[in-house]
């Protein structure tokens, strides 16, 4: 374990190796799963206030969603998330490529200086998952065979998951703590 402020960070995320692959894997972690993308109380805000500069980004399908059960929802375990197109399938936020990838409406907005929202951190931080607790964040790697083909590429590519992620963990913790990570881990 390391341990940065109020961050324990789990030993898989400087030691694994990851590199999204969506030519392989099709953008499943919008689809797979059991709810849709966890949110942080304040995206909640965001969603609700971005949402007619998004809109048009999504499919007609997650529109219908949207507007049937708001811009974001309560899940079976209580926590807020996004809603789901039909039985917890794709994030009601999802669209379509003409590759038959799935990518992020909120994100391909942002893409085009539509919103300063750039997708939910839970979204940008994945396949780390942040568990909050009253003292501190426990952040460990949400291990899933749909992500398969992503440990293959980092792996051959030699990228940690501490590297693929930069971007969003200096979004979630600012600049001064990934540079103490990386302290921590390369020495």
């Amino acid at each position: 374990m390391i341990l940065v402020g109020n961050a324990v960070i789990s030993d898989d995320i400087k030691e694994q190796f990851f590199v999204c692959d969506l030519e392989k894997c099709k953008g499943a972690c919008c689809v797979e799963g059991d709810a849709g993308a966890p949110l942080e109380d304040h995206e909640t805000e965001i969603l609700e206030k971005i949402y007619p500069a998004i809109k048009d980004y999504i499919t007609p399908e997650g529109r219908a969603v949207i507007e049937q059960q708001g811009t974001w929802v309560i899940d079976k375990d209580g926590d807020k998330g996004t809603p789901t197109i039909g039985d917890n399938r794709e994030c009601a936020y999802a669209l379509y490529d003409e590759k038959g990838v799935l990518k992020c409406g909120i994100e391909q907005a942002y893409f085009d200086g539509k919103t300063d929202f750039q997708k939910p951190i839970s979204c940008h931080l994945y396949p780390i998952r942040i568990k909050k607790y009253d003292e501190f964040e426990a952040l460990n790697y949400d291990r899933w065979d749909i992500c398969s083909a992503a440990c293959v590429l980092g792996k051959k590519l030699g990228v940690p998951l501490y590297i693929f992620l930069k971007d969003a963990l200096i979004r979630h913790f600012g600049p001064d703590w990934y540079a103490e990570l990386v302290k921590e881990i390369e020495g």
